[in-house]
């Protein structure tokens, strides 16, 4: 799933495409989906945000456009065989693709997320305001899996299951230790790498995995995913002490740590 690097790539690789451009049509064949988009038709986009992993399209007429990738979404300049939507601009088209269908967009009066809860719940962004006291403060008051508080988007906006993974490594934290259980210290070295991570991963461009779900919207693959030290990993040595990384399930999801680097 693309997650808070994906989607700034995406975010800054459409700015230069969109803005002050009219979405003539936005056509498809999924209201269900795709919500409302008769309302961004006519409208210009004066510019494009990122809150966690949601794109926000600032409209005119005080309406936005909020896009979730789900978990194989993107933006593609030409039209592909899982084109589901298709953005009728006054030069040309864009196409929002997305072969597993779990992306969803709203056209909404701007800034009323009731149709999207998650929007309205979202802790800080970790590559701008970022305090360490909320965060250490909301550690300790859990006893879940660290793993498990990263994913809940409560502590950091945006943060998913790759990030979640290289920070906890880089943090030398166990993924499966309570909040509560870290010290300050701990806590602050979580904090560090979590940003640490995330500004490296949009520096090159977020994550392409093995099934290349994720491209930019120009064509081209992320480069992060070449320096990966845990992520996708499993059995292979650890670039720290040369044990192998191991994989386990925490909050539903597959999680890959070093036992010893991560004790």
């Amino acid at each position: 799933m693309p997650e808070l690097p994906e989607v700034e790539t995406t975010r800054k690789k459409l700015l230069p495409l969109l803005r002050g451009k009219t979405l003539l049509k936005v056509l498809h064949q999924d209201p269900l989906r795709y919500r409302n988009t008769e309302g961004a038709e006519g409208e210009r986009v004066l510019d494009l945000g990122r809150r966690g992993k949601f794109l926000l399209f600032a409209l005119t007429g005080e309406k936005e456009m909020v896009v979730h990738l789900g978990m194989t979404g993107g933006f593609r300049r030409e039209k592909t065989p899982h084109a589901r939507v298709e953005f009728v601009l006054e030069d040309g088209c864009l196409f929002f693709h997305d072969p597993r269908r779990f992306g969803r967009i709203w056209v909404v009066e701007r800034g009323a997320y009731g149709e999207i809860p998650l929007l309205a719940r979202l802790g800080p962004e970790p590559l701008e305001a970022f305090p360490f006291s909320p965060f250490y403060q909301g550690l300790r008051r859990s006893q879940r899996p660290l793993k498990a508080l990263l994913l809940e988007q409560r502590l950091a906006a945006g943060v998913g299951n790759i990030y979640a993974d290289e920070a906890l490594f880089r943090a030398g934290l166990n993924p499966l230790r309570p909040g509560r259980s870290l010290s300050e210290e701990e806590a602050l070295r979580l904090h560090r790498a979590l940003r640490a991570v995330l500004e490296e991963a949009v520096a090159l461009g977020g994550s392409t995995l093995s099934d290349r779900t994720y491209q930019q919207p120009d064509g081209a693959p992320g480069g992060f995913q070449t320096r990966h030290a845990v992520y996708g990993r499993r059995g292979l040595p650890c670039p720290r002490c040369g044990g192998p990384i191991l994989r386990l399930k925490v909050a539903g999801r597959g999680t890959h740590f070093c036992p010893r680097c991560q004790a």
